[in-house]
């Protein structure tokens, strides 16, 4: 994440009444172009004003989505997700930009400042059995880069099922929406993350923006009203199952303008929490900046300018690693991307990589790695300290 050490809290605005309220509405309507079914990795495709996802991020088994004219409905999912980590997917429809993918006629990315409300609606279908949340994914950032991990994340859970739970830990609730919800607060590694879990909700409209302004008081580097809105995303996380999960309708509307702001009202809650040892809501399609010292060479594996020295090991995807050490791999097959977190440096080739999600082929999207050396293999540098290192190639 990108380190920030100052509290910003959301001021609200008080306005009179004699007041005139001018607001300009850029609003996403239902979608309304063909359907289809979509299976590949990362596909996508766009419904009207919208754009929806497969984003089968954390696995190799097959996941397809058969896209409505209003949304999609996951169809196939053969994957198993960590239920101590991370989900196998975000399947989702949305309006905004995700790494550089912007829905058509984007509204956003917009400043906070300018947006008076995020009005949304969305209603939803559950089956019978599997291990998955439904979630809102609302991205906020500190510019309007879009090509990669966003600042602050924002997750409004609107039903789970079985062990599985939000980054962080709770603290406390608060009253939006006309509904109560316990408020979680954490950070991935990557970036920070406040999830606001409910239950059994199938049907919903809401304004969004008093949730964003909520998120932005949560501590230090969360935000400001500066801060832009870059996407707004609603769709599942499957961990075991999800065949069945469907979004039958989703609307949103942008409004910019200035107009009264209701305050959240907090109850019980407690100081911000660290940063997690195992992230387990986002979709880890994320990057970040290093967050620790760059390793001097030393008698362990060092990285260079492009192979680390000496080679512990030759690897092949999928593969995993976990925990404390300093190791130089090598590999000619990194499977279709590579995902690290809470590491003090990951290089590929030389180049950095540290807590980032990266594509091994190009073509696929951004970002990628370097080709392979021209003894036909990638050298991977590997160090962490805190126990609590993840790197994965799948």
């Amino acid at each position: 994440m990108k380190s920030m050490h100052r509290l910003h809290k959301a001021a609200a605005i008080t306005l009179a009444l004699s007041m005139v309220l001018v607001t300009v509405s850029v609003a996403i309507q239902p979608a309304v172009a063909a359907t289809g079914t979509i299976c590949e990795q990362f596909g996508t495709t766009t419904q009207g004003n919208y754009t929806i996802m497969n984003n089968r991020w954390g696995t190799s088994a097959t996941q397809c989505i058969n896209v409505t004219t209003n949304g999609f409905q996951i169809i196939q999912q053969d994957g198993t997700g960590n239920l101590s980590g991370a989900p196998v997917s975000y399947p989702a429809i949305y309006i905004g930009c995700h790494y550089s993918n912007c829905s058509p006629n984007s509204p956003l990315p917009k400043q906070i400042s300018q947006i008076s409300s995020a009005n949304t609606s969305v209603t939803v279908t559950y089956p019978g059995s599997g291990t998955y949340d439904a979630a809102y994914d609302i991205w906020l950032n500190a510019d309007t880069n879009v090509s990669g991990v966003q600042d602050t994340e924002i997750m409004i859970w609107l039903h789970h099922t079985g062990s599985i739970q939000p980054i962080g830990s709770s603290v406390g609730s608060v009253n939006l929406a006309g509904r109560t919800w316990t408020v979680w607060v954490g950070n991935n590694g990557q970036n920070n993350v406040v999830s606001y879990v409910q239950s059994g909700i199938t049907n919903i409209s809401f304004d969004a923006k008093p949730f964003i302004l909520d998120a932005i008081t949560r501590g230090g580097g969360f935000g400001t009203t500066a801060w832009y809105l870059t996407s707004m995303q609603m769709g599942f996380e499957p961990w075991i199952g999800g065949v069945g999960l469907a979004v039958n309708s989703f609307s949103a509307t942008i409004s910019t303008g200035t107009s009264p702001t209701n305050t959240p009202t907090n109850t019980a809650v407690g100081p911000t929490p660290t940063r997690t040892n195992t992230p387990t809501g986002p979709t880890p399609t994320r990057t970040n900046t290093p967050i620790g010292p760059t390793p001097t060479r030393t008698n362990t594996p060092s990285s260079g300018g492009g192979a680390c020295s000496p080679v512990n090991a030759t690897i092949t995807a999928p593969f995993v690693k976990d925990g404390s050490g300093t190791f130089c791999w090598k590999s000619n097959n990194l499977g279709s991307f590579i995902n690290s977190w809470n590491l003090v440096k990951l290089t590929v080739n030389g180049v950095d990589f540290t807590n980032k999600y990266a594509f091994i082929n190009c073509a696929s999207g951004s970002p990628c790695l370097p080709p392979k050396l021209g003894d036909g293999y990638w050298y991977v540098f590997y160090q962490d300290t805190s126990g609590f290192g993840h790197f994965e190639a799948k």
